[in-house]
């Protein structure tokens, strides 16, 4: 069995700052533009990429932090800030929908004169800026949950870019200014669509849920299958980042003593078969009469609400 939640090994510090420079200066030419040619829609659209642009920024924040070492009182390091990040760039990417779906509304109502020429070249511009930098996250956004934020991020906008395009093309032929929040309102359930996979899977690891692609019920037979155990309890999995995958088990083997070698042939197995880099396993030898304070730990029953709604929440 393989895991998906490895490391990504390029560094994608280089691709961050690329994104950043070339969303902002697309942002500076779109209000330039937006203003001599009294286009609103283009004005409007640039501060969706600013925001944009600040969601590639947090992103690389984190991206940075997420590689900082523990410290005394951070033990595991500021891995999780990748996580936050990319919930927030789910987060914008809604708010920015809800934000021109109400524009679209609106313009059903009180259609705008649109400058079709010009809202098409720069938009056409924004295709390619939106697409590059896409592209420049495409080889890590199966590993990394922040780099697919940024992915999916991009994309989206160069999704609307082509949209705005394709509608001011259409309105040039037509004159039909209604197509302009119609074409908004398609572009937007494309972006939701494609949204809701990052927001269910980075809301889960805030949760600390086990992640995607790792199947407790796997992990524990396997731990229970080892040699000399026989009971496994306070079995936890979650996400220490976007990349890294944290366990904690006791294991109870009686008449066990300090057995390292042990200790170390499950935690690489655990590394190979299921992508869990960080094990903390305390064995117990079960002997003594005195209970551990954490068996008591059972899952609810799959019946109850709680677990309905992990299922809705996590798929």
């Amino acid at each position: 069995m393989t895991h998906s939640h490895l490391s990504v090994p390029e560094n994608f510090g280089a691709a961050f700052a690329i994104g950043i420079a070339l969303n902002i200066a697309y942002v500076i030419a779109q209000i330039v533009f937006g203003v001599l040619a009294h286009s609103l829609a283009l004005v409007a659209d640039a501060a969706h990429n600013f925001g944009d642009a600040l969601g590639l920024l947090l992103a690389c924040c984190a991206s940075y932090l997420s590689r900082t070492r523990p410290t005394v009182r951070r033990t595991y390091g500021l891995g999780r800030s990748s996580i936050l990040a990319a919930l927030a760039n789910a987060i914008l990417l809604l708010v920015a929908v809800g934000g021109i779906t109400w524009e679209a509304i609106r313009r059903f109502a009180n259609p705008s004169e649109v400058v079709g020429k010009t809202v098409m070249i720069v938009a056409a511009v924004g295709v390619l800026i939106n697409g590059l930098t896409a592209m420049l996250f495409f080889s890590g956004r199966k590993h990394d949950l922040n780099i697919k934020g940024a992915f999916l991020h991009m994309a989206a906008d160069a999704a609307v870019s082509a949209g705005v395009v394709v509608a001011a093309l259409l309105i040039i032929f037509t004159g039909w200014q209604v197509i302009d929040p119609i074409a908004s309102l398609v572009i937007n359930i494309v972006i939701v669509w494609g949204t809701w996979a990052l927001l269910r899977d980075s809301l889960a690891m805030a949760l600390d849920i086990v992640p995607e692609g790792v199947d407790p019920l796997t992990v524990r037979e396997f731990l229970a299958t080892q040699s000399g155990v026989t009971a496994v309890h306070d079995l936890h999995i979650w996400a220490l980042s976007t990349t890294k995958t944290a366990l904690s088990a006791h294991l109870v083997k009686p008449g066990a003593g300090a057995d390292d070698q042990m200790l170390l042939s499950i935690s690489e197995e655990l590394h190979h078969r299921f992508g869990i880099g960080h094990a903390t396993i305390q064995v117990e030898c079960g002997d003594s009469g005195d209970q551990c304070p954490q068996t008591q730990d059972h899952p609810l029953p799959q019946s109850s609400w709680f677990s309905r709604a992990d299922r809705l929440c996590c798929g």
